[in-house]
């Protein structure tokens, strides 16, 4: 490693060793989930077909999900440019919402209740690393968002999270613990504020 920086106060020692040895690092155990045949389908298909269909075409891209495994339930809106990882280690409920550019990152089971909202360029992301293991290992863990949440635009969702029925997570926001049902909850980190109060 070279550094450009010739003045000022150097915090980067370029010569301190790497504790991690990349070349160690070992996936082999990871499921997942279909042949590798049926993910390169997948991966072809979410590369061409999938982002070109019609704005209005939500059927359609539900359809394309589901004959991949993603169990989607009735009435579910997904934008074009949305991202599925592997959908068959997805489901969604009656009537969600799903937003541009938002991403799937599947690698472990994602939950999305009924009615639910994930806004634009939301990342739901199931899979991270061992930051104690010197081969930087995978760890994947489920996400479970409930019923009636609703996840607004650009909020990064942490391996193992479960975010409440009917809570509300504001824009860019970093959700790295559980969220309570029917709360208002922002920052980053993620934290629970006041209430979510409905009008009759």
């Amino acid at each position: 490693m070279t550094s450009a920086i010739s003045s000022g106060n150097l915090i980067v020692d370029p010569n301190a060793p790497a504790a991690v040895d990349l070349r160690h690092y070992d996936q082999s155990w990871f499921e997942r989930g279909r042949p590798g045949w049926t993910i390169l389908l997948w991966w072809l298909m979410q590369a061409t077909l999938f982002p070109l269909t019609p704005h209005s075409a939500h059927g359609l891209r539900v359809s394309l999900l589901r004959r991949f495994g993603a169990k989607i339930g009735r009435g579910v809106s997904i934008r074009p440019t949305a991202r599925f990882t592997y959908p068959w280690k997805v489901e969604i409920g009656d009537h969600s919402w799903v937003g541009d550019d938002v991403v799937f990152y599947s690698l472990d089971q994602i939950t999305v209740g009924a009615q639910c909202v994930i806004s634009q360029k939301s990342y739901l992301c199931t899979g991270s690393h061992d930051l104690q293991d010197p081969a930087f290992g995978l760890q994947t863990a489920p996400i479970m968002i409930g019923n009636g949440a609703w996840v607004a635009t650009d909020c990064f969702v942490a391996p193992g999270v479960q975010i409440g029925a009917n809570a509300v997570i504001g824009a860019r926001s970093t959700v790295l613990k559980n969220m309570p049902n029917q709360q208002v909850c922002w920052g980053s980190p993620c934290q629970p504020r006041y209430p979510r109060v409905f009008r009759n």
